[in-house]
């Protein structure tokens, strides 16, 4: 520990006469005479009972405090809302997902902003209070770390969150009955921890650890673990040398580190939502990334880990061969990813991977870079007439490279899975999901629901699904998301009409609408603009200041 004062925020609120009232404050909460003198650490907790994903984050925040106080720190928990995806998904209460993800950056701004954190370390375990803790530590610059909260256990042959959805699918088809649909049910979700494929919890674990914003394996440690529990405690010593030597997100952060992540996401096939969340976070930190350099960098990125949804394994399969330090390895030794950046270690991303091992002989987790599952990214940022400022679709190439097929049109995700269940929906379809945007859902659901109940009942190469929502982590298919400009604002997808041709080519990276580009005008022309469906509240908010989706969907893009 350093004799140099590392308080540049907290003394202001705790030194000097004037301050005692505060002191006062400070000394209701646990504080003495000699934590004054100390640096404050914010340790911001997403523990919440509302969700398996974090249910055991209370214990992680204690863990890290044990890691700040003997450091030298003064370590302060508090709390951060969370939501479920998993548990809202195809209701009403899903438009608060992608919500939350800005509030929850407001929030950690507002707490640590406010009470004067000297740094901050933040512990997520779901879908978007990753993101959003990642967002609110960047607007405040100040030495940070993120601490993934863990992946869950699968539960019994293998099962997951996504078996549930599938499951209901299958049920509708007749292949699964009352009795197995309980099973899965009772059986899936063994205890806490994150879904345990690589959807959009995994997939924004790893990505971060690949930025360098937590500490090496973070992403890949089981919940309850004592891994888990070190990289808590390790976590809690590394900020005071992040501290000293006033090693902040903006250092770590930069345009190599976005680079780093997109590459390590592609390879792990991970979710669409990495677009978006990364898009947000760059706008956040001041970098500039824009759609399109995702398909750029996913030219000489190939897809090598055969991973749920689209593979075979789980999460925790991953995590007992070593997790994704020996890919980041195997990637840095063949020039792919930037070894010079900065990390939360303070060493460089080269550094931190000198000396680790390779996979061990036999695993097929992760494929050889000669031999991939998928010679290109499956990330693929697409154009034309029905988006023509983007859409982001996740092609692995199992579903095949390219679809045409005729619209079948639905107006909300209700309407589209009753008509998959019910039967309406046939062979040949390209579903089309529209107002379901940032801002006409509002809140941009994710169309896990449809997608699972589509897998569910065998019809997974059979039709598509273009939608201006987005999809979970957890969907698979032949599907198209984010497709801007959306509905709401006039975007083309407004126009549609069931039984109107529409061809996708994922080598291409082209989604068009085979209609005259007269006849498209001519619709538009007609198009009236429906009332928005909340005029009071947080999501009347959302809608009235989010940006576009091929902008990350932020709201603060124009102020």
């Amino acid at each position: 520990m350093t004799d140099k004062d590392l308080r540049k925020h907290s003394k202001i609120m705790v030194d000097g006469v004037e301050q005692a009232p505060s002191r006062a404050m400070l000394r209701a909460v646990g504080f003495e005479d000699a934590d004054f003198a100390k640096p404050q650490i914010g340790i911001c907790s997403t523990w919440s009972m509302v969700t398996p994903c974090n249910m055991h984050i209370n214990k992680l925040a204690d863990d890290v405090k044990k890691g700040t106080d003997p450091a030298g720190g003064k370590g302060i928990i508090y709390n951060v809302l969370t939501i479920s995806d998993g548990i809202s998904m195809g209701t009403e209460g899903m438009k608060y997902s992608l919500v939350s993800r800005e509030v929850i950056a407001d929030s950690v701004e507002t707490v640590s902003g406010c009470m004067g954190h000297d740094a901050i370390i933040a512990i997520g375990g779901c879908d978007k209070n990753m993101p959003g803790l990642m967002m609110g530590m960047a607007r405040l610059n100040r030495p940070s770390i993120f601490i993934y909260g863990g992946t869950i256990q699968p539960g019994p042959k293998h099962t997951n969150i996504i078996s549930v959805f599938e499951a209901v699918g299958g049920h509708a088809a007749g292949n699964v009955s009352d009795i197995e649909l309980k099973q899965i049910e009772d059986t899936a979700i063994p205890g806490p921890g994150s879904c345990g494929g690589m959807y959009t919890a995994n997939t924004m674990a790893s990505a971060i650890e690949a930025m360098g914003m937590s500490l090496p394996n973070s992403s890949a440690q089981d919940a309850i673990s004592a891994e888990k529990e070190n990289d808590c405690i390790s976590a809690g010593e590394a900020i005071m040398h992040l501290l000293e030597h006033d090693i902040k997100p903006s250092d770590i952060m930069t345009r190599a580190a976005f680079e780093n992540a997109i590459k390590v996401t592609i390879a792990l096939g991970g979710s669409t939502n990495a677009v978006l969340h990364l898009l947000a976070m760059a706008h956040t930190i001041g970098v500039p990334l824009e759609l399109d350099d995702f398909n750029e960098i996913g030219k000489s990125i190939p897809m090598l880990a055969d991973l749920k949804p689209s593979g075979k394994y789980l999460m925790s399969e991953l995590i007992k061969i070593g997790g994704i330090q020996p890919l980041m390895k195997m990637m840095l030794d063949a020039g792919m990813l930037d070894g010079s950046c900065m990390t939360v270690t303070g060493k460089t991303l080269a550094e931190n991977l000198a000396n680790v091992a390779p996979y061990p002989e036999g695993q097929d987790i992760i494929r050889p870079l000669d031999k991939p599952i998928k010679k290109d990214s499956h990330l693929r940022i697409l154009r034309g007439n029905l988006a023509p400022t983007g859409a982001v679709a996740k092609i692995t190439g199992k579903e095949g490279l390219s679809f045409t097929g005729n619209a079948r049109v639905f107006d909300s995700e209700e309407e589209c899975l009753k008509g998959i269940l019910n039967g309406t929906v046939v062979k040949d379809d390209v579903l089309v999901i529209r107002y379901e945007g940032p801002k006409g859902a509002p809140g941009m659901r994710e169309m896990l629901s449809p997608t699972s109940a589509i897998m569910g009942k065998g019809m997974g190469e059979e039709v598509a699904l273009i939608t201006d929502g987005r999809f979970s982590g957890g969907s698979h298919g032949f599907v198209v998301g984010h497709v801007t400009p959306e509905a709401i604002e006039g975007g083309p997808i407004a126009i549609v009409q069931t039984g109107d041709r529409i061809s996708i080519d994922a080598e291409a990276n082209t989604v068009n609408l085979e209609l005259s580009d007269e006849e498209i005008q001519a619709r538009l022309a007609k198009w009236q603009k429906p009332p928005p469906r909340y005029s009071r509240g947080v999501l009347a908010k959302f809608a009235a200041s989010v940006a576009s989706a091929s902008e990350g969907a932020v709201t603060d893009k124009y102020l």
